[in-house]
């Protein structure tokens, strides 16, 4: 009677700590349950919050600029926000990062304007990164194979994305200088991201410089996701 006593307060023992165990699993899962819900939530309302920014930057440079986007030769991209100059012959002679003299005169009225749009105060915390991007066609001088055309035209995008973030850093004000060293990059692609139609290379509209603007929704979904660990 008694070893059966003790048999049965050993299971009971056991179903306690079952119990426990349980227990203690389910307010795991709920806590990792809740977890990724915060996080999905927070990942929705930068999402949300970033397409908003976007869409308003797009409105408000396509407001300032829509007038003049036909006699520089350039467009707004809405997906990439991306001002794009297209008319090769205005930027700068063949093989040459020297701005031409026309495109200076753009680049006067351009960036000030620029500058003032993207230095709203709504979009000055939004912003990560305002790219000077240098295109190039996949043409070269002389037939010196792909390779070869690829890092000549590497060098002369950097050359050229440089040349021009130099020019437009000279526009600034005293006030905006600051922001600017911590968002203004030129980066030169060759023909990484040459343009083609019917599948062939439209050679002229892969020459370009783009003023092309990052926001910053990447770097939040990162700081939400170190939060949440």
């Amino acid at each position: 009677m008694r070893k059966q006593k003790h048999v049965e307060n050993h299971w009971m023992s056991i179903s306690d700590m079952m119990s426990a165990l349980m227990i203690i699993f389910l307010f795991i899962s709920i806590s990792f349950m809740i977890k990724v819900h915060e996080q999905k939530k927070g990942m929705d309302k930068i999402i949300r919050e970033s397409k908003q920014v976007k869409i308003e930057i797009y409105e408000d440079l396509n407001k300032e600029f829509s007038g003049d986007f036909t006699k520089w030769g350039a467009e707004l991209d809405q997906k990439t926000l991306s001002v794009r100059f297209k008319e090769p012959e205005v930027l700068f002679k063949p093989n040459s990062s020297k701005i031409e003299d026309k495109f200076t005169i753009i680049l006067d009225d351009f960036f000030p304007r620029y500058l003032k749009v993207l230095n709203k105060e709504k979009y000055k915390d939004a912003i990560q990164e305002i790219r000077i991007e240098g295109h190039t066609s996949s043409e070269w001088q002389d037939e010196i194979g792909t390779d070869k055309a690829y890092l000549e035209n590497m060098r002369l995008s950097q050359d050229r994305a440089r040349s021009v973030l130099n020019y437009v850093f000279s526009l600034k004000t005293a006030e905006q200088r600051d922001w600017l060293i911590k968002h203004l990059t030129a980066n030169g692609l060759s023909f990484s991201q040459k343009i083609e139609e019917s599948g062939k290379e439209n050679f002229d509209k892969s020459r370009r410089v783009e003023f092309r603007i990052r926001t910053n929704a990447d770097e939040k979904m990162t700081q939400l996701e170190d939060k949440t660990k």
